[in-house]
């Protein structure tokens, strides 16, 4: 897979995980940095910035249930 596949595909699994994380009190700090990593990935894929890409790919990465 490459990152043109592989950045979206990571972009809805950390989607995906925003409720889990909204839904207990603790989570709102989590959720906010998950938004804020998903906005630059957004950024970097719509730039065709590869470098900026990967590394909002390993950003969104380190995110986990």
């Amino acid at each position: 897979m490459n990152l043109a596949e592989a950045l979206p595909k990571e972009q809805q699994r950390v989607r995906e995980l925003l409720p889990l994380y909204d839904a207990i009190p603790t989570g709102v700090f989590a959720a906010t940095l998950m938004r804020h990593a998903l906005t630059k990935a957004e950024q970097a894929a719509a730039s065709g910035d590869v470098v900026a890409m990967l590394r909002a790919y390993d950003e969104l990465k380190g995110f986990s249930a």
